[in-house]
């Protein structure tokens, strides 16, 4: 179990490497210290002020979107989709946050499942077409994605239906209700323990579920599946729903407990990284976590290297593509490190996961 588990982390631990040595590269050729530069994100990251908390934050929608992509990855489906499903999560959370009036133990669970539901809902729309009209996923997830980014928008718009009326020209929805906002407990957001929650419940689901056990072998094998008395079809549309579910409640945690209303754009690019965290952590749901931790901590920290270390924040997305670089190409990663037992395939990575069904 041990060698198991260390094999599968040596890929990923390679590729976090290999990419901050790519980024100390770009920043020597820019004059700078790497060091000075991590230094400061470190610190920026974890130290001082708010710092932790601001990890926290910016890692918890990273954990639902790389759940999102990690629990589809199992059933050989690739949901590219989550950008879309966690806007959508975003507004109806929103909605449900200005609209009822409830105690604050029900309102915010309720506006969490309100997100998570509208979303899944567009997950087994995506789960069916593939089931029964062989419509690719990725295809669709991509194409669903400018559709409910404009369809999320226009509800804030100016003259959408859910715009602030005391907002004036401001895309935005109104406040949502103090009942529905999810509290900070020591300057630390509690809406990280619900991710890190879902992470492990994703977990037990795939691991240690009937449910779960027909999720990969639908994922391995679906003729296999279908021959030993699986329903392949339901398997696909129930594992996008909660797939997509995932994502609308990543964006429905943003909402209640970042921004307190819906913003569009606001969170821009959340649902894409989710596909990162979910190779870098060889779709692993426990593995998310630190996963999310990671980039989280390199997102909360580019603003304090950038003001001491003088470096342009977008070095972080630059190490952060290395990463998801070095981890689509292990053969690279063997060929660098001398490494062996180098692999992409352990615990059912495979980036072609969903592309010849």
């Amino acid at each position: 179990m041990i060698e198991r588990l260390r094999a599968s982390a040596l890929l990923p631990f390679l590729a976090v490497i290999l990419g901050l040595i790519v980024g100390a590269l770009l920043i020597l050729v820019a004059g700078k210290n790497p060091w000075v530069a991590y230094s400061a994100m470190v610190e920026g990251a974890f130290f001082g002020g708010n710092a932790f908390g601001r990890t926290l934050e910016k890692a918890t929608p990273l954990i639902m979107g790389g759940l999102a992509v990690a629990v589809a990855f199992k059933a050989g489906l690739f949901n590219i989709g989550g950008q879309g499903q966690l806007l959508l999560g975003a507004a109806f959370a929103a909605w449900a946050g200005f609209t009822f009036d409830l105690p604050m133990i029900v309102h915010i669970p309720v506006a969490l499942i309100v997100g998570g539901l509208v979303a899944a809902l567009i997950g087994a729309i995506v789960g069916g077409l593939k089931a029964y009209r062989g419509t690719h996923e990725v295809i669709t997830t991509i194409m669903l994605n400018f559709v409910l980014g404009n369809f999320t928008d226009w509800l804030a718009s100016r003259d959408g239906p859910w715009n602030d009326p005391e907002g004036g020209a401001l895309a935005r929805t109104p406040l949502i209700a103090d009942s529905a906002q999810i509290p900070r407990v020591g300057g630390l957001p509690t809406g990280f323990l619900v991710a890190v929650g879902l992470a492990v419940l994703c977990w037990w689901l795939i691991e240690r579920s009937t449910f779960g056990f027909e999720i990969k072998t639908a994922g391995l094998n679906k003729n296999a599946a279908t021959y030993a008395g699986i329903g392949v079809n339901k398997i696909l549309i129930l594992t996008m729903a909660i797939s997509a579910f995932l994502a609308g409640v990543g964006g429905a945690i943003e909402t209640q407990g970042v921004t307190n209303r819906f913003e569009p754009g606001f969170n821009t690019g959340l649902g894409f990284d989710g596909i990162t965290i979910a190779l870098l952590a060889r779709t692993n749901p426990l593995a998310v976590v630190p996963a999310a931790l990671l980039f989280g901590a390199m997102d909360a920290g580019s603003s304090l290297m950038q003001s001491q270390a003088r470096i342009a924040p977008e070095i972080i997305a630059v190490i952060q593509a290395a990463i998801l670089f070095f981890i689509a190409a292990p053969t690279v990663v063997q060929y660098i490190t001398r490494a062996r037992n180098v692999s992409s395939e352990d615990d059912g990575v495979r980036l072609s996961a969903g592309w010849g069904g």
